[in-house]
């Protein structure tokens, strides 16, 4: 049997909204988090991501007034990601209703806390995502970069893959930087490299355009199908894309 496929619509916030970029810039506003969670759920989302996209950079804690709001408004399990740095930030995020919580600069800067964070939490509700750029003198060909996408770090991404996954997380998430609200399509590349490389699940995340971008993401190994603009705009409907997908034959949730 199949693993199950989830959608998981992204929620990027700014300054309190939810906003959507192209290669994490060129922001606009994409509505009101709790009623886009609300929406979400109602057509048929299996999980959200909630991103506070500027907190690390911004060295402050994800706004928790919303992540409380969300979960009260929520019938799906959520992510929250964004400003979580330790023990005590991932606590207090989870104890305002997130079902996981995501970290990624933090992570790469102390690989020590990912083992911390699994233990204390248990590794269903860690998400390490890796934000990744082309990079043709990695071995892979891809870079891990950080603080949203804007430094560089000279750390090849599969590599700190493997390492993030021998920490026994359940899910990591890399975002294609190239990719990101292009909706060119996600880096099959990393995906592919990641599956073959990691026992943990793979989210695509970063280029979704079209219907077809979805199937070719679960056929390079992703379980996890995360997408933002296409879903914000309704450029594709959830019942839509669950729809598409169950025809070709994919075990969808």
């Amino acid at each position: 049997m199949k693993k199950q496929v989830s959608i998981m619509p992204c929620l990027d916030m700014l300054n309190g909204r939810v906003v959507k970029g192209v290669h994490f810039v060129d922001i606009k506003d994409a509505g009101d988090p709790v009623e886009c969670a609300k929406a979400y759920c109602r057509a048929g989302a299996d999980e959200l991501a909630l991103l506070d996209i500027t907190a690390t950079v911004e060295n402050r804690p994800t706004m928790l007034e919303v992540v409380k709001k969300v979960a009260e408004a929520t019938t799906v399990p959520f992510t929250v990601g964004g400003g979580i740095s330790d023990i005590a930030s991932a606590a207090s995020v989870l104890g305002a209703g997130a079902s996981k919580i995501s970290t990624s600069s933090a992570a790469f800067r102390k690989p020590g806390i990912i083992k911390d964070m699994v233990n204390e939490f248990g590794p269903e509700r860690v998400t390490i995502a890796i934000d990744v750029d082309v990079n043709k003198a990695m071995p892979s060909g891809y870079e891990v970069y950080i603080d949203g996408g804007r430094t560089a770090t000279g750390t090849d991404a599969i590599e700190w893959a493997k390492k993030v996954d021998s920490y026994g997380v359940s899910v990591i998430l890399p975002t294609s930087k190239a990719g990101d609200g292009a909706r060119s399509g996600y880096d099959i590349g990393v995906i592919t490299a990641m599956a073959n490389a990691c026992t943990a699940d793979i989210v695509a995340s970063g280029g979704a355009g079209k219907l077809e971008h979805f199937l070719e993401a679960i056929e390079a190994g992703a379980t996890v199908l995360l997408a933002a603009s296409v879903f914000h705009f309704h450029i594709i409907d959830i019942g839509q894309l669950k729809s598409y997908l169950k025809s070709n034959g994919i075990n969808i949730k």
